[in-house]
């Protein structure tokens, strides 16, 4: 399943508190998105078709659920980008990081974990 940018802005929202109305998802965007809640209503419409989110009636509104786990789509999208451009190696594209974004101590520190882990 493809989700566009402006559409996983959508879906963050509702990974983060599922079941609201659309107006809620409009103003939890808010302050990051100038977006009107006509353009929130179409993305929600999208997302309901390409079978990303549920509706449930609630008296002359709809509330939406996530249906895809937050977990499993990142893991799937991260998955499918590092095949297409990094030719399914991990290395290449920490190193690109490394390079273009610099990565903090924590950052760092964090990878010598993860690799210690792998390790084991």
């Amino acid at each position: 399943m493809k989700i566009s940018a402006a559409e996983l802005d959508v879906m963050s929202v509702l990974w983060q508190s599922p079941g609201l109305a659309a107006s809620d998802v409009h103003e939890a965007l808010g302050d990051e998105k100038d977006w009107t809640s006509r353009t929130v209503k179409t993305l929600l419409a999208r997302l309901v078709e390409k079978g990303a989110l549920r509706t449930e009636e609630d008296g002359r509104r709809y509330l939406y659920y996530p249906i895809i786990e937050e977990g499993a789509y990142k893991a799937k999208a991260a998955g499918q980008f590092v095949d297409r451009v990094f030719s399914g190696r991990a290395a290449p594209l920490v190193a690109h990081l490394a390079d273009t974004r610099g990565l903090t101590p924590e950052d760092i520190e964090e990878l010598e974990r993860l690799l210690g882990d792998l390790k084991k």
